[in-house]
């Protein structure tokens, strides 16, 4: 079945472009390997595109040589791997495409150090993909009509490209029964994250970067609020452990006119390998697998500060890794499976309890489903901040000693039979109810909201064994009798959320008889 277009999109030249190749490849190789193909050219047709819109700025008389452009903070291209002399090459009969085009990323390579690791191996395409469809390819993406005739025309619009192309392999991936979008957050919840820790500068890091979604999405928090040439105080830094996922997070900040330094010259896993271990960050986003069962544990790793995390599940090991990150005032958004909120298997109860008692929680967020294609595992966001008070001269609420929790299960909206997003509007009602509570927003006044936030103090959490599940704090909201007798989908959802606040309520009961008999 031939793929069709996203939902919600409308056709542009450059959708087009991406569907023409990709439909090209299809049934020659597996979507896990034609991304890489795709975005390869993309990438380096990206880079030649820039390259000549620095050599027209600097001028006919400039010396062509890579000292020249390195002094300047730019770029240089080395002969074979530009666009208009590959073109040349191609043209010719006989012309190996595969290797003609692996051996110009393989010089690209060696003229610019931050590529390195980035095409080890070209694009991989001799003697896998066909000459004659190469060189298709190679036309479609040298299409002026769609990728411009130089920087100027691409830097602004290569961003959005690049977030297309995910969008793209994630309905490749839905259309061919593939797992897809593992590296790459959804824009919702990135958009949540990030508009929650407001980072308008200072030092960003996400220890299981992906493909960098969430690192390009604090930058364009800036941008939106600042301009873009107000991006300079902000520095991102991220891990990888996958080095296909790294790569790509290494073109996508480079599409976005970010430094990708922050991300190291490799892959590696960040629960194994710290290979950022002086780094102290003013915010911290991370989306980590859920409930990992194989992961590197080393018993008497320093960053189990509250607790070593069990072997069967690394949920507490992130938590605590990225608390070891955060600066003086560090802030971090963290994405775990809800379990991690009221478990008490294999000691992470004990952890829990210390981060509680530490008063490092500032909030907690129920999320809806489906949110996640890759998994069906209802999820949530643990906000943590080393520093709840008032700031000083910041003026904010001393929240010291409290927890504000949020329920957004009933939130969302279906784009399909599998897949929800956050909404503006819920955006802004979660995002605002959080800055009201937090005082960054003193344009309105925080209020407890039954049945969808409420402000807990460290007592009352006690008194429920420290388990952080916010249907258990918020209450049920009040439900009218025209509610009731609403569209069915509103009545299913409302009888999923009194489903889970029994199954809360059977968890506290537990929790009552295990203390009476002394488990």
């Amino acid at each position: 079945m031939k793929p069709v277009p996203p939902r919600g999109r409308t056709p542009t030249a450059v959708t087009e472009l991406i569907w023409k190749a990709a439909d090209k490849l299809r049934g020659g190789m597996d979507a896990a390997e034609y991304k890489h193909v795709l975005l390869g050219f993309l990438y380096l047709r990206y880079l030649f595109l820039e390259f000549e819109g620095s050599r027209q700025q600097l001028g006919e008389g400039f010396v062509d040589e890579p000292d020249a452009y390195t002094t300047l903070g730019l770029r240089w291209i080395p002969s074979a791997a530009r666009w208009d002399v590959l073109a040349e090459k191609l043209r010719q009969p006989g012309c190996p495409a595969g290797e003609t085009l692996d051996d110009a990323l393989r010089a690209l390579t060696r003229s610019n150090q931050d590529l390195d690791n980035v095409f080890p191996d070209g694009l991989g395409l001799a003697g896998r993909v066909d000459d004659q469809l190469i060189l298709e390819l190679f036309a479609l993406f040298g299409d002026e009509r769609v990728m411009g005739r130089g920087a100027r025309t691409m830097r602004p619009g290569a961003g959005e490209l690049y977030e297309y192309f995910l969008h793209f392999l994630d309905e490749f991936a839905r259309v061919e029964g593939k797992r897809g979008g593992e590296f790459h957050t959804p824009r919702s919840v990135a958009r949540l994250l990030v508009e929650m820790l407001e980072p308008h500068e200072g030092r960003v890091y996400d220890p299981c970067c992906g493909a960098g979604g969430l690192l390009v999405q604090a930058r364009g928090f800036v941008e939106t609020r600042r301009g873009r040439e107000r991006t300079d105080g902000l520095q991102v830094y991220g891990q990888e452990i996958n080095q296909r996922t790294w790569r790509l997070a290494k073109m996508n900040l480079d599409l976005h006119g970010m430094a990708s330094s922050g991300i190291g010259s490799r892959s590696a896993d960040t629960l194994a390998e710290d290979r950022l271990r002086g780094l102290k960050a003013d915010f911290v986003m991370a989306v980590p697998p859920f409930n990992m069962s194989d992961w590197a544990r080393n018993e008497f790793d320093p960053r189990w500060r509250y607790g070593v995390p069990p072997a069967r599940n690394a949920n507490f090991a992130w938590l605590q890794h990225v608390i070891s990150k955060l600066g003086d005032r560090g802030s971090a958004a963290v994405v775990l499976a809800n379990g991690s909120l009221s478990s008490r298997q294999l000691g992470e109860d004990r952890i829990r309890v210390s981060m509680v008692e530490d008063d490092l929680v500032g909030c907690v967020i129920a999320l809806p489903d489906r949110l996640f294609r890759s998994t069906s595992i209802p999820a949530c966001v643990w906000f943590l901040t080393q520093d709840k008070s008032s700031q000083g001269v910041r003026k904010l609420t001393d929240r010291l000693g409290e927890v504000l929790f949020i329920d957004a299960r009933a939130m969302g909206e279906m784009i399909g039979r599998a897949e929800r997003v956050l909404t503006d509007a819920n955006l802004r009602e979660v995002v605002g109810t959080y800055r009201a509570w937090r005082g960054t927003d003193t344009s309105q006044e925080y209020q407890d909201v039954t049945g969808f936030c409420r402000s807990v103090k460290l007592g009352e959490i006690r008194e429920h064994g420290h388990v952080l599940t916010p249907g258990r704090y918020v209450g049920s909201a009040d439900i009218s009798e025209e509610q009731r007798k609403g569209p069915a989908a509103g009545r299913v959802a409302e009888l999923t959320r009194e489903l889970l606040e029994l199954l809360d309520a059977a968890d506290r009961t537990e929790a009552e008889i295990r203390k009476h008999l002394g488990a």
